[in-house]
């Protein structure tokens, strides 16, 4: 899916006087930045605003112009809490981190689809049968229903989520701790910051992804009204928070991740979102054809996305669980 560079200027172009607006309460998020970036709330342009903050989440800023805002995006090492952070080889296959290998985790190329070449064209994939492919277009479609798409689903471009129903189901063998997943929620914050999304929203967003994958044996929570209650902590190493909640007891025992590529470079770090992939790599360039950079821990700390309420313009399941869920377009 290409989007015209008239029409990617203009939305960019847009971003800019979104944040100043406030959002009513009674329109989605997703409705509304549609609405604001797009101008007609369609499944399509749905379908294009979840691919523009979910490409910028993974790959960073790739769209001119913009707020201004800075977005390393996952695949990138960086900082977070003053820890070093690298998710690139659970993205990669350099990792024994997916949960294809039934009891025990195995390793998946997930950029295998082009990597950051497409996604810069607003694309998931080259190739419709790579997992990068896979896995990119479930991103699109998961976080299309959390911040409630009016046309999600509903048959026309903007098809339903059909993968895991179980986040830590999918993400158990990445044995991920707090500084991983708050690096990848910084990223959510900025892409979205970057494109405009006021700060109330960011911020609810950001206690919504904390509650829901970030407090370790949280109990299980519907994200996807279709597929019920389901264990979604993606946060399961000793650091992570306890739930106040905690079910324990509902939560197997992961393997840690390990090494599933013997390479003469040093790896560090895990990812995040369904596999492994290429890894940081010192004096080298990683196989997205991206550079590895080392950030700082950002314009946006962990305080300021893990707080606030939500607003009640998204999933009825998700506010009673979350406290709320409003915003970040991601």
């Amino acid at each position: 899916m290409h989007l015209k560079l008239g029409l990617l200027a203009a939305a960019a172009a847009a971003a800019a006087g979104v944040a100043s607006a406030q959002r009513p309460t009674a329109t989605s998020i997703c409705d509304y930045y549609t609405t604001a970036l797009l101008k007609n709330n369609t499944a399509e342009n749905q379908l294009t605003l979840l691919t523009l903050l979910v490409n910028t989440v993974v790959i960073g800023n790739y769209t001119m112009p913009n707020v201004g805002v800075i977005v390393p995006g996952i695949l990138a090492a960086g900082v977070f809490n003053g820890n070093k952070v690298d998710l690139l080889p659970y993205f990669t296959g350099d990792l024994l981190s997916t949960n294809r290998g039934g009891s025990k985790g195995v390793s998946v190329n997930f950029l295998d689809g082009g990597g950051a070449a497409p996604l810069r064209k607003n694309m998931p994939a080259d190739d419709p049968t790579s997992n990068q492919y896979f896995l990119l277009t479930h991103l699109y479609q998961f976080f299309g229903a959390l911040l409630g798409c009016s046309q999600y689903g509903m048959g026309g471009a903007f098809a339903a989520y059909s993968g895991d129903a179980s986040m830590y189901e999918t993400h158990k063998f990445m044995d991920l701790d707090a500084d991983e997943v708050g690096y990848f929620v910084e990223q959510i914050a900025l892409a979205a910051a970057s494109f405009g999304v006021a700060k109330e929203d960011i911020t609810a967003v950001g206690t919504a992804l904390n509650s829901l994958f970030g407090l370790r044996c949280a109990p299980p929570t519907t994200v996807i009204p279709a597929q019920g209650d389901q264990l979604q902590a993606i946060c399961i190493a000793d650091d992570c928070p306890l739930s106040p909640n905690a079910t324990c007891d509902k939560y197997e025992s992961a393997f840690p991740p390990a090494s599933a590529v013997s390479t003469s470079t040093t790896m560090t770090g895990t990812t995040m979102m369904g596999g492994s992939t290429g890894t940081s790599m010192t004096g080298t360039m990683n196989p997205t054809g991206m550079p590895s950079t080392t950030t700082g821990s950002g314009s946006m700390p962990t305080s300021s996305v893990v707080t606030a309420g939500a607003p009640a313009a998204t999933r009825l399941s998700l506010v009673a669980v979350v406290g709320g869920f409003a915003a970040l377009l991601f």
